[in-house]
């Protein structure tokens, strides 16, 4: 047997009869079929390639919740990624799912967001005629974006957890696992961003919720993952009275950090700027990278602007607004 074949039948051994093997032929199946690895499981071999790829590094210079913010402490999108693997796997191992498909879907769930959060989202959609979701770009860059345009060829199991992410049921039980990790970390370290920023005091959490989840970010994330686990495998989710101390929790998120001014008043600079370059890039493709006006042509020039912009770095598109709109000294 080889070491991948070992694996798998550890797999069959160990894991819970609703977990999703890396034998399930459906599961594993990928746009373009490819030999196994005799070393790494099919879903392991996924969470390489997301590892390994671009948009997996650019990441680390996109927002998560605040613009470029002064200090090292502050999440990026990529920090929230690693976050969101940390608490899903978990609950995978927890649960006695499939770890390794698990990680692999919470590495890949944002490789799609745009520069500036959910700012830089919000203007894609209003600008671009096909509309802009990160989940659905996510799709479109493993499938089409990376590697030069060959996309990353992963399987089925995790571009559907991947899709799935947001607000959509998943195929399997490890997909579903992340849709709740997901809003399980951020909720909380945007909690710790928040208050190291000075727009929220811990006393300002809503006391309901405080007192069934915990009045620390450790004490709240072992009690919403400690619940997942509890539920068991016969669906993801949680007891209804921790899933409502969690709500409203989101809730007053939404309300006093999302939405609050003052985290929030840079956004509309970044809007102006995502679409003065979309609007350039728009009447000039050819200033693109190749592989965008590749897409241009195949497609259509908004869909490869689109693609462009969002997969830009925050610090990427400020660097590139100012070189096309910025007047330099002159020498």
């Amino acid at each position: 047997m080889t070491i991948r074949e070992q694996l798998e039948a550890r797999e069959a051994r160990e894991l819970d009869s609703r977990a999703c093997l890396s034998t399930s032929a459906g599961a594993v199946q990928r746009l373009h079929p490819e030999e196994p690895c005799p070393y790494r499981t099919a879903f392991q071999r996924d969470r390489d390639r997301i590892l390994h790829s671009n948009a997996f590094r650019r990441l680390k210079r996109k927002t998560q919740v605040f613009l470029s913010p002064v200090g090292d402490h502050y999440r990026t999108r990529l920090t929230h990624t690693l976050e969101v693997s940390q608490v899903a796997r978990t609950i995978a191992r927890a649960l006695f799912l499939n770890e390794d498909l698990t990680e692999a879907i919470a590495l890949g769930h944002d490789l799609g967001h745009s520069p500036f959060g959910h700012a830089g989202e919000a203007v894609l959609n209003a600008i671009c005629p096909h509309g802009y979701k990160h989940y659905q770009q996510s799709m479109r860059v493993v499938d089409c974006i990376e590697k030069n345009g060959e996309g990353l060829n992963l399987t089925q199991a995790v571009r559907n957890g991947i899709v799935c992410h947001t607000n959509l049921i998943a195929d399997t039980l490890e997909g579903n696992i992340v849709r709740f990790a997901d809003r399980i970390a951020y909720i909380n370290h945007d909690i710790e961003d928040a208050v190291r920023a000075g727009i929220l005091h811990r006393e300002d959490l809503p006391a309901d919720a405080v007192a069934v989840l915990g009045d620390t970010h450790t004490k709240r994330i072992t009690t919403l993952v400690a619940a997942v686990v509890a539920h068991g495998t016969e669906s993801i989710g949680m007891a209804e009275d921790i899933q409502k101390a969690h709500d409203t929790l989101h809730t007053f998120m939404y309300a006093n950090v999302y939405h609050n001014h003052t985290a929030k008043n840079e956004e509309q600079k970044a809007k102006n700027l995502i679409e003065e370059l979309y609007r350039y890039f728009r009447k000039y493709p050819e200033k693109m990278p190749e592989l965008y006006c590749r897409i241009a042509k195949e497609t259509d020039v908004d869909r490869a602007v689109c693609d462009y912009i969002s997969g830009m770095s925050d610090r990427y598109a400020v660097d590139l607004y100012t070189e096309r709109f910025v007047p330099r000294s002159w020498k």
